[in-house]
């Protein structure tokens, strides 16, 4: 699913115009994006986490010339469904 189809579906189910709904879900997104390079973990309750991690330098090996490099420290950004989520995605919330 794209932002326009979910701009098209806030259209539809809420009755703004399709520029408003997608400013709405643009604005959304971007609250969430820079929560998230602040370092702050974004939770949607019914939804899930977005939480971000800090992954520490390691060993690695270049695939193509085989030399062992290290790979810099960086931060990562995992999704974890909520346990309602996971129960709809089961089918086990009936």
């Amino acid at each position: 699913m794209t932002k326009a189809e979910i701009a098209k579906i806030v259209h539809e189910r809420v009755g703004l115009t399709k520029k408003e709904s997608a400013q709405i879900i643009q604005s959304a997104l971007d609250i969430i994006r820079h929560s998230l390079e602040q370092g702050e973990n974004v939770k949607l309750s019914g939804f899930g986490h977005f939480i971000v991690r800090q992954k520490h330098a390691r060993r690695g090996r270049n695939p193509k010339t085989g030399m062992d490099i290290t790979i810099a420290p960086r931060s990562v950004v995992t999704f974890r469904a909520s346990p309602l989520l996971k129960k709809k995605l089961a089918g086990t919330d009936k």
